[in-house]
């Protein structure tokens, strides 16, 4: 009755090898009863391949059925003795274990791979790339990290439902490539990971696939603009999250760029980071020993008076030497770093103008004002504070601002710059003329000065057509009350041209070149002289 109960279905065979009962389990599983137990023996051949049933005792496990039905068994053979020890038979007990599989599978399964896309977790498949490049040492590789860019905005607009659906079509894609060496997982977020072998990444198809990734659900579509970062595995000894950085570097310099797709690693661009981390960790430093300081470029009258000056940031690095700010402003601007720069440099020139303004030197100062300020600052506040804390007219400190600023938000800017006019200051526009949208721009924007680059002119072949252009600028901004300034002089040919066009301001190495405060007023005083 024990035995009946038993989950396990279990065989009796007698001393001779001939299967003499079985229960009720092992019925259901043969197709047997008592009456044709004989049977068993051939059945469990069958079933489960060659079993020894004669050897001595043992275990072994079997797998039966097709991939998409597996069973899973546990066989065990046991002799059966009486008390004088004299073998009476044995049985063969089968133990069914496929749910207990499956369940480890599952759970095996859900360990190893993202619960959203199905792909593998970033720990399995970093463990997956170390075996494979392991075991094919001699194969060239390469890393692939797939970052979508500006995903949050495709979660904010559509909802996560739609952002959902959008990583699991990146999944798809992703497999849609796969195979043999194919090995691939979402990282995290937005960001797949994937190791293939050199031969078979064909980037004129990525590139094509890539260039009009659309993804459509419930009448709603979005064009996901994804870029593919390679890094070529050298050293298979190398950690695999640091082959997934450099690829994730490679990205970093066309963040954004709708047009390329993909881009490689090289060294070059790892002494780049390398370079942009270092100088950014250096510059509270510089700024607290003063290591970045302003350069004033003379701004000149129509007699070639000094009225003005801009200021232009410079960095005497103790161990760099003298930095140009093509060393250091692009990466702060791109790290959001150049607001501090810019705060320190109102600040600077409010303390010379400040100083200026007690020894009777009736100059002005121009400062930039990036684009990227608005976003870490109120600006009109900002630099109102400064002034009224350092006891400066605000009429001598100038604000240049570029096309740029105005893109984005445009009302919220004219009432800045109204703001900051009412206060007091003089507004410029920087660069008129070298972006698409200037003459708009100038129709809403109240602005005071427009600063015309003479780039202007040299970067055409018609100079005639150039020049013309540049006259009906200088008579426009004349005719709407703003004052003119072109900066970038270098000949008095050049000057005497810009004077007869009626332009009011001029500023340029035809002058002179931007120079330490100390040399600036020296330069002030020969002007006098």
């Amino acid at each position: 009755e024990i035995v009946s109960d038993m989950s396990e279905a279990i065989f009796f065979f007698d001393a001779n090898g001939r299967c003499i009962w079985l229960n009720h389990q092992a019925s259901d599983l043969s197709g047997l009863s008592e009456k044709n137990a004989e049977k068993a023996e051939a059945f469990l051949q069958d079933y489960f391949g060659s079993l020894a049933l004669m050897d001595p005792d043992w275990a072994l496990k079997k797998t039966v059925g097709d991939r998409e039905e597996l069973q899973y068994y546990v066989l065990e053979k046991h002799t059966i003795q009486n008390k004088r020890h004299t073998k009476e038979g044995f049985f063969i007990l089968v133990r069914n274990q496929t749910e207990a599989q499956r369940e480890l599978k599952k759970e095996l399964y859900n360990a190893t791979h993202d619960k959203l896309t199905g792909l593998y977790t970033r720990e399995y498949l970093y463990q997956m790339i170390e075996e494979e490049l392991r075991n094919y040492p001699g194969v060239e590789y390469i890393i692939v990290f797939v970052d979508v860019n500006e995903f949050k905005i495709v979660n904010d607009i559509f909802g996560p439902a739609f952002g959902d659906y959008a990583l699991q079509c990146v999944a798809d894609w992703i497999r849609g490539h796969v195979r043999r060496h194919f090995i691939y997982g979402r990282l995290a977020g937005d960001t797949f990971g994937v190791l293939l072998r050199q031969k078979d990444f064909d980037e004129k198809l990525a590139e094509e696939e890539l260039s009009h990734f659309i993804v459509k659900k419930d009448r709603r579509e979005h064009q996901l603009l994804i870029h593919l970062g390679v890094y070529h595995v050298h050293d298979t000894m190398r950690e695999v999250s640091v082959m997934f950085d450099r690829a994730h570097m490679a990205i970093s310099t066309v963040k954004g760029d709708y047009k390329r797709h993909i881009v490689y690693y090289d060294e070059e661009m790892r002494n780049e980071v390398i370079w942009d981390q270092y100088i950014s960790g250096e510059l509270e430093t510089a700024m607290k020993e003063n290591q970045i300081c302003p350069y004033l470029q003379p701004v000149v009258d129509r007699e070639g008076k000094v009225v003005g000056a801009e200021a232009l940031v410079r960095w005497i690095h103790p161990k760099e030497g003298f930095l140009s700010p093509a060393a250091f402003i692009p990466i702060f601007e791109k790290n959001g770093m150049i607001s501090e720069v810019d705060r320190f440099m109102w600040r600077s020139a409010c303390k010379i103008l400040a100083d200026w303004e007690k020894r009777g030197k009736d100059i002005f100062i121009s400062v930039n004002i990036s684009p990227k300020d608005f976003y870490f600052m109120n600006v009109a506040r900002e630099i109102r504070a400064i002034v009224e804390e350092l006891g400066v007219n605000p009429q001598k400190l100038r604000l240049e601002i570029t096309e740029t600023v105005m893109m984005n938000d445009i009302d919220n800017r004219v009432l800045m710059i109204n703001e900051l006019r009412d206060a007091g200051f003089i507004v410029e526009m920087d660069d008129f003329g070298s972006g698409y949208s200037s003459l708009n721009l100038l129709k809403d924007m109240p602005v005071d000065v427009i600063k015309i680059d003479m780039a202007f002119l040299r970067a055409t072949k018609d100079n005639q057509r150039a020049e013309t252009i540049l006259r009906n600028i200088i008579r426009l901004s004349s005719d709407l009350g703003i004052e003119s300034l072109t900066e970038g002089v270098e000949t008095s040919e050049q000057y005497h041209m810009l004077t007869d066009m009626g332009c009011q301001l001029f500023q340029g190495y035809h002058f002179a070149r931007p120079m330490q405060v100390d040399g600036f007023e020296a330069y002030c005083d020969t002007q006098i002289a």
